[in-house]
C-alpha cells in the first residue's frame, strides 16, 4: 500500500508507512489525541503509530476543505473540526499531530504547547534556525512534549533491529554512519508548496533530518557540528527554487557521519528510493537497505551485519515498533522513553544548520 502525498496537485505515492501494512492488536485507548494539518500522506503513519500505542483519534481540522474531505474518507467516525482553536481549547485532547506544510508545522506547534497540549510533527517539524529558537524557548517554559516523527528510524523494523544490535555491542564501537536518502519526485503530482523554498525548507532541512536523528542516535553523540555542507539544483532548471541534490559531513562527540540525499530516483525501481543506511563499528558493519534490495530479496527491511566471524541477513520482519507506544508513555508520565527533547532538537539544529551553510553547487 503507498500513502498519498496530499496537495492541490492531487495525489501521488509517497512513502509507505511500513508498520500501516500490518495488521495491528487491539490496543485500549489511553489518551485521546487530533490532527491539525494534512498536507502530507505521512500523517496516515503518525496517526497509524500514535493508534498502536494506544491513542484514540478524536477530532480533526485543515484548512483545505479537499484535505478534509480526503480525510473523513478514512476516518468517517471522527469529529471534523470546525477550527484549529475548537481542538487547542478541547481540554480532553492530550496530544496533537500534524503534517502541515512544513514551515507552518513549528508556529502549530508553539500554539499547541501554549495551549497545554503535546505535540508531534511530521518531519522537518522546524524550517528555520529562528524556529527552531523560539519552539526550544516555548518547550522549556510549558514543559510539553515536542517530538518529530523521524520515520526512517521510528517505523522502520531493521532500523530499530539494528539499535538493538548496536546496543549489545554486535559491531563494537560505532566509528560512522552513511545515510543516503533518495527520493523520486513525480514533479507533475506534486502540490504548490513542494517547489518552494520558504515552504519546504530545503532539500537538507527536509529529507536530511531523517538522517541526522539516525546519525546521532547510532553513534550516541550528544553533541556535533557540521564540518561541511552542499546544495543544488542540478537536474530541474524548470523548477528555480527546488534543490535536488545535498549532502553532508558532520562530526560528533560519539563518531562521524556522512549524509546524502537527492530527488533522482529513476521510474526504473520498484520504490520510491533506495534508501540505506551502513554504520561501521570497530568489529564490525551494518547495512541496511530500507525499502528494496535491486539484486536481491523482495521486499524492504533488509538488514546485514558482517562481524569476525560472519555475514549473515538477519530476519526483521517481528520486530517491535516502540515510538507510538513509548510516545503514549510519555505524554501520560511526562517522561522521555520516545525521544529526548534535547536529541529532537539537536537533529533539527544539525539539519539547519548544514542548510544554512551549504556551498551552493553548479554542474557544468
Amino acid at each position: 500500500m503507498m500513502v498519498p502525498l496530499i496537495g492541490k496537485a492531487g495525489d501521488i505515492p509517497a512513502e509507505p508507512t511500513e508498520a500501516s501494512q500490518t495488521n495491528r492488536p487491539y490496543v485500549a485507548p489511553r489518551i485521546k489525541f487530533a490532527v491539525i494539518g494534512m498536507n502530507h500522506g505521512h500523517i496516515y503513519g503518525q496517526v497509524n503509530a500514535v493508534e498502536r500505542g494506544g491513542g484514540e483519534l478524536v477530532a480533526y481540522y485543515a484548512k483545505e476543505k479537499e484535505l478534509m474531505d480526503d480525510f473523513k474518507k478514512r476516518f468517517p467516525k471522527v469529529k471534523a473540526a470546525a477550527s484549529e482553536q475548537e481542538i487547542l481549547d478541547d481540554k480532553s485532547i492530550q496530544l496533537v499531530l500534524s503534517a502541515g506544510i512544513p514551515q507552518e508545522r513549528a508556529p502549530l506547534g508553539i500554539r499547541v504547547m501554549k495551549s497545554g497540549k503535546d505535540y508531534m510533527s511530521d518531519k522537518p517539524g522546524i524550517t528555520s534556525l529562528a524556529q527552531l529558537a523560539e519552539v526550544r524557548k516555548v518547550q522549556k517554559a510549558t514543559k510539553r512534549i515536542y517530538s518529530i516523527m523521524y520515520s526512517e528510524r521510528f517505523e522502520n523494523r531493521a532500523t530499530v533491529k539494528a539499535g538493538e544490535l548496536v546496543k549489545a555491542g554486535a559491531i563494537g564501537k560505532v566509528v560512522q554512519t552513511i545515510g543516503l536518502g533518495p527520493h523520486r519526485m513525480n514533479p507533475k503530482s506534486r502540490p504548490d508548496w513542494f517547489f518552494k523554498m520558504s515552504d519546504y525548507g530545503g532539500i537538507i532541512t527536509d529529507i536530511g533530518s531523517h538522517q541526522f536523528d539516525q546519525f546521532l542516535f547510532f553513534t550516541g553523540s550528544t553533541e556535533a557540528h557540521v564540518v561541511a555542507s552542499e546544495v543544488g539544483n542540478v537536474g530541474h532548471p524548470q523548477y528555480p527554487d527546488l534543490q535536488d541534490f545535498g549532502d553532508v559531513m558532520v562530526r560528533g562527540n560519539g563518531g562521524m557521519g556522512y549524509v546524502r540525499v537527492d530527488w533522482f530516483t529513476p521510474d526504473g525501481l520498484k520504490s520510491w528510493g533506495d534508501g540505506r543506511l551502513t554504520i561501521l563499528g570497530t568489529e564490525g558493519f551494518i547495512e541496511i537497505r530500507k525499502n528494496v534490495d535491486i539484486s536481491g530479496s523482495p521486499g524492504g527491511n533488509h538488514l546485514f551485519l558482517v562481524d569476525n566471524k560472519e555475514t549473515k541477513t538477519i530476519d526483521t520482519s517481528n520486530v517491535d515498533l516502540p515510538y507510538g507506544r513509548q510516545l503514549v508513555d510519555d505524554v501520560i508520565n511526562r517522561t522521555e522513553t520516545a525521544m529526548t527533547q534535547a536529541h529532537c532538537f539537536l537533529t533539527m539544529e544539525l539539519a539547519l544548520k548544514a542548510q544554512a551553510e551549504a556551498e551552493r553547487i553548479k554542474l557544468s
